[in-house]
């Protein structure tokens, strides 16, 4: 009878070890969950303006198609130079609908906010986030709503 019980006494200690290593295993599951979510807001907002990801093949496989094709290993082919663009003039939605409203001095339509900014800005702008925009300039008080027409308070 002692050896029974020294098994079941023994299958007692692992299977509480067992549930301590299963809740270890969910907290540590949870902080790397929060660091993964953290990690993808910081890439998120650590991005400059203008800066994107590069596209196009890897650093490293040029080297390696230039050894591939007959050409000797170190050497690799010159690539075309792509020219200059001027960068375009970058304006936010908020932005761009104050200035078209500030534009007009006896009030203005969302619609022809809407054309002004497509003239001025070059933005294609759906009627329903021009709306949202010029509600929050509304709410902040740098609008106002009037007959219809959008109107800058001073």
């Amino acid at each position: 009878m002692p050896i029974i019980a020294d098994v079941t006494q023994e299958k007692q200690r692992i299977s509480d070890q067992l549930a301590k290593i299963d809740a270890e295993r969910s907290k540590l599951q949870d902080r790397l969950n929060e660091l993964e979510i953290a990690e993808r807001v910081l890439s998120r907002f650590g991005k400059q303006r203008g800066e994107t990801q590069r596209r196009g093949r890897p650093a490293g496989s040029q080297s390696k198609q230039a050894s591939g094709n007959g050409e000797s290993p170190g050497i690799i082919p010159a690539r075309r130079q792509r020219t200059a663009r001027p960068a375009a003039q970058v304006v936010p939605l908020g932005e761009a609908a104050l200035r078209a409203v500030q534009a007009h001095s006896g009030g203005v339509s969302a619609d022809a906010v809407r054309d002004y900014i497509a003239k001025q800005f070059g933005l294609t702008v759906r009627p329903n986030h021009l709306g949202m925009a010029l509600q929050r300039h509304r709410r902040a008080g740098r609008l106002e709503i009037r007959d219809s027409r959008w109107h800058a308070l001073q």
